[in-house]
């Protein structure tokens, strides 16, 4: 059987840079109804947890450490038991939010996690923040791209820690060599396919950040 997919969404705030926006986060769940791992487990723990039930919970997967990604997520990990798993490059957002205590785990590019007889790979896609990871789900078609990549285009990089010719050369190096028909599910927003962001690539680029 192949893994399932779910979606939830929370809402709440994000900080940076001396100011603060609502914001929802979409919260992906992925496995059976033995064990999954989960994405980015946003603003509310306990819904998170409501969601995952009773199965065991083998990871928390981080796409970085902007704090609306991560503030309810050691709360998450705490009630659920399980390790957290970021990429290092992130840690001075993650310090901020967690001073002194430091992500069970570490994530690098082309790191695999096993679930559901699945296997999820970590594509290393620094720009949205210089840590941004995506994960590769190969055998469904589907990434997850945190705030790297939209229904619409790149994330943002205007702010601390971003670098806009960074996130494009992430994208196109290591997301639109993708398979066309693979779904891209966002940090935020609607979901998309490379097949239909790759013919922008040039509008993003004289669009600018």
């Amino acid at each position: 059987m192949s893994p399932r997919i779910e979606n939830l969404v929370t809402s709440g705030t994000f900080s940076l840079d001396g100011g603060t926006w609502e914001v929802d986060n979409n919260v992906w769940i992925v496995g059976d109804d033995d064990e999954v791992v989960v994405i980015d487990p946003a603003h509310d723990a306990k819904a998170v947890a409501v969601a995952v039930g009773d199965r065991e919970v083998i990871g928390v997967l981080l796409t970085h450490a902007h704090d609306d990604h991560i503030r309810a997520v050691r709360e998450f990990a705490d009630q659920v038991d399980a390790p957290i798993y970021l990429n290092p490059a992130d840690r001075m957002l993650w310090d901020e939010v967690y001073p002194g205590i430091a992500p069970e785990g570490e994530v690098g590019d082309g790191d695999t996690f096993e679930i559901a007889g699945a296997t999820i790979t970590a594509l290393a896609t620094p720009g949205h923040s210089p840590g941004s990871t995506c994960y590769y789900l190969a055998s469904e078609h589907t990434l997850f791209s945190g705030d790297t990549l939209f229904n619409g285009g790149p994330g943002a990089t205007g702010r601390s820690h971003s670098d806009f010719g960074l996130i494009i050369e992430s994208i196109q190096s290591r997301l639109l060599v993708l398979p066309a028909e693979t779904v891209v599910l966002a940090g935020h927003g609607d979901s998309t396919s490379i097949g239909a962001e790759a013919p922008h690539l040039a509008e993003w680029i004289a669009r600018g950040h």
